[in-house]
């Protein structure tokens, strides 16, 4: 017998949706797979790096005038959009209290300098703990999303097996930001070590973490044989260990912390293989690669019991920390292999995820 189950529209709290016709056609894709919402990236060009749009503040574009073009791409499919306010050297604390106190914004993007796709606005982690942007965002309950990476790092130190990036981060960085702002919401996204996963668990419960479908699903050693430069993405895979420690923890019984935040990123065919841009592109398969990842940890998705664990990721955790408008429709998925195709805009493609390594999804979105 098919397994297929029933879930509420959900948020895909962590994604990127870029600008133009990229941003029609990845918007559409979200919608397509029963996505109300978003909490889409800043890291646009030029990066969204005020509140808004009167604003005087260097050629950035503004919270307000983003997320209304993501809304207009919706046209109406979209309950909610949060865009967070990428943080610069910019970035005051007079920002995010006028923001804030208008209803405007309710997170804050935090990037390593030059850490990833778009982050060459990034300033140090230590600028915001002394400048009093964190503690504005602390006072105000403004949300501070984390790409929690170590900036600056030699090779041997950015990742081996002994230490990387994040575990430095999250063993270094985020143990004072804890201290320096207790009350302070923040979600870690992308996590993809056992460090990562362990902090988030021990830190109060107003500290979250976002998991992607790669980092559920693929170790680095899928990454580096055949070179599969569609799984690049950054925070890069890691190793089984790690990959181990974010299924129990997205799957547990008692999970309240992790949710989804798909971080997914088109890039073109040509930018990726010859430029080398991290990102995985998921949109339109977010809920079939996490059902996917599932069952790879060993859940039977054909029993309630596993199905709950499933609509608590998806769709409760993140829509309930952000207090995001609840759901009024539901789609389905079923256990039936679906075949995958690129993405085609203005001429360029845009390959998914799966297609650098398989042709079929073992799940499909059966009814919206």
């Amino acid at each position: 017998m098919t397994t297929r189950f029933t879930l509420p529209y959900w948020y895909d709290l962590h994604t990127h949706f870029r600008q133009d016709a990229t941003l029609q056609a990845t918007v559409k894709a979200h919608v397509e797979m029963g996505c109300m919402g978003a909490l889409a990236m800043p890291n646009t060009k030029p990066p969204v790096g005020k509140v808004f749009a009167s604003e005087k503040v260097a050629d950035y574009i503004s919270v307000e005038e983003y997320r209304d073009e993501i809304l207009k791409a919706a046209d109406g499919a979209f309950e909610e959009v949060i865009v967070p306010l990428y943080i610069t050297r910019d970035t005051t604390s007079e920002m995010i209290e006028s923001g804030a106190k208008a209803g405007v914004l309710k997170a804050c993007k935090y990037y390593p300098p030059h850490g990833t796709t778009g982050a060459d606005f990034g300033a140090p982690f230590d600028m915001f703990i002394q400048n009093g942007v964190f503690k504005a965002m602390e006072e105000t309950g403004v949300t501070l999303c984390i790409h929690g990476e170590e900036h600056g790092l030699d090779g041997d130190r950015y990742f081996d097996r002994a230490e990387n990036a994040e575990e430095i981060f999250y063993r270094e960085q985020m143990p004072r930001l804890l201290e320096h702002f207790p009350r302070l919401r923040f979600v870690g996204e992308h996590l993809t070590t056992k460090v990562g996963a362990d902090f988030i668990l021990d830190a109060p419960d107003h500290v979250k973490a976002t998991v992607t479908p790669q980092h559920l699903i693929y170790t680095v050693g899928d990454l580096v044989k055949g070179l599969k430069y569609h799984l690049y993405c950054l925070p890069l895979v890691k190793f089984a260990e790690d990959r181990q420690a974010l299924r129990d923890a997205v799957t547990s019984d008692r999970n309240t912390k992790f949710f989804a935040g798909t971080d997914s990123a088109p890039h073109t065919q040509k930018t990726t293989p010859c430029g080398c841009a991290a990102g995985c592109y998921t949109g339109g398969i977010a809920p079939q690669l996490y059902a996917q990842a599932f069952e790879m940890c060993g859940l039977d998705l054909a029993t309630t019991g596993a199905q709950e664990r499933f609509k608590r990721f998806l769709c409760d955790i993140g829509q309930g920390y952000y207090n995001l408008p609840a759901p009024t429709k539901e789609f389905t998925l079923e256990k039936q292999p679906e075949t995958l195709s690129n993405l085609q805009i203005d001429g360029q493609t845009i390959v998914p995820l799966p297609l650098g390594m398989e042709t079929d999804l073992p799940w499909r979105i059966a009814a919206l």
